[in-house]
């Protein structure tokens, strides 16, 4: 069983790593960090770069943390949300964290369309946490 959070470096990202390294802790159980790119023309290899020093980042903070966990840095032509929700029933997830942008009045009124398919695809709980305003 593992808690699996869906990762980018953005304040919704970060949201979401750490109220899933929190529910990790509180349950006793291993933290999956899923980073996802398609990959292609628009992931040179200064982003490959770039992302390896944030999950550094990101690795060092979780074992400060002590918590047990594993980063799984996926770049294989998939969609992020097939990927997050594929990770979720490899590892035995028992809940998909996922980080979610505040939106404009008329945005609010359509979920954006990688949570929605999260929320509505996945076999197991799902945690949405939101950034808090600046």
């Amino acid at each position: 069983m593992a808690i699996i959070v869906g990762y980018i470096d953005t304040p919704e990202g970060q949201a979401a790593l750490s109220a899933a390294r929190d529910e990790a802790r509180a349950r006793k159980t291993k933290l999956v960090v899923v980073n996802s790119h398609k990959g292609g023309a628009s992931f040179d290899g200064d982003d490959a770069i770039r992302t390896e020093q944030i999950l550094d980042e990101v690795r060092k903070s979780l074992e400060e943390a002590g918590v047990e966990f594993q980063i799984r840095e996926l770049v294989r032509g998939n969609d992020p949300t097939d990927d997050l929700i594929s990770v979720a029933e490899e590892s035995g997830g028992e809940l998909i964290v996922i980080g979610l942008r505040r939106r404009s009045p008329i945005g609010k009124l359509v979920l954006g369309s990688n949570a929605q398919r999260i929320l509505l695809e996945a076999d197991c709980p799902v945690l949405s946490v939101k950034a808090p305003r600046k």
